[in-house]
């Protein structure tokens, strides 16, 4: 089992930047990968960055260049750095990760953190 707690939004201008944390605990040696996903407004919940086990980043095309996924792993942690943020980066993100184990896979997921960008 995973637990994961995150922390960081709030509310920006423009162009501003923010950092969002998601603290995991339990069996975080088990994550194969972890994420960030964004909920607009009316809208589904997408991803917007992840990282694997071995380091492997990914991001949406609409943050490349501006959003960075890292992870510390003496704290258990996992970070998004987000520049240059946009009125449409508004939203509430989430912290997920999986696990697969005996071909099974399961998703563990933050409570979410909501993020504002003022124009």
């Amino acid at each position: 089992q995973v637990q994961l707690v995150e922390s960081g939004g709030g509310l920006v201008q423009a162009g501003g930047s923010l950092r969002l944390s998601c603290a995991a605990s339990g069996s975080i040696f088990s994550i194969a990968a972890m994420g960030w996903y964004r909920q607009a407004p009316g809208k589904q919940r997408d991803v917007v960055a992840s990282i694997s086990s071995g380091g492997i980043t990914n991001y949406a095309d609409s943050v490349k260049g501006r959003f960075t996924i890292s992870r510390d792993n003496a704290k258990n942690t996992v970070y998004l750095q987000m520049n240059s943020l946009k009125p449409e980066d508004t939203g509430v993100y989430y912290c997920n990760g999986f696990t697969i184990r005996y071909g099974v896979r399961s998703d563990y997921w933050g409570q979410g953190t909501q993020v504002t960008v003022s124009s």
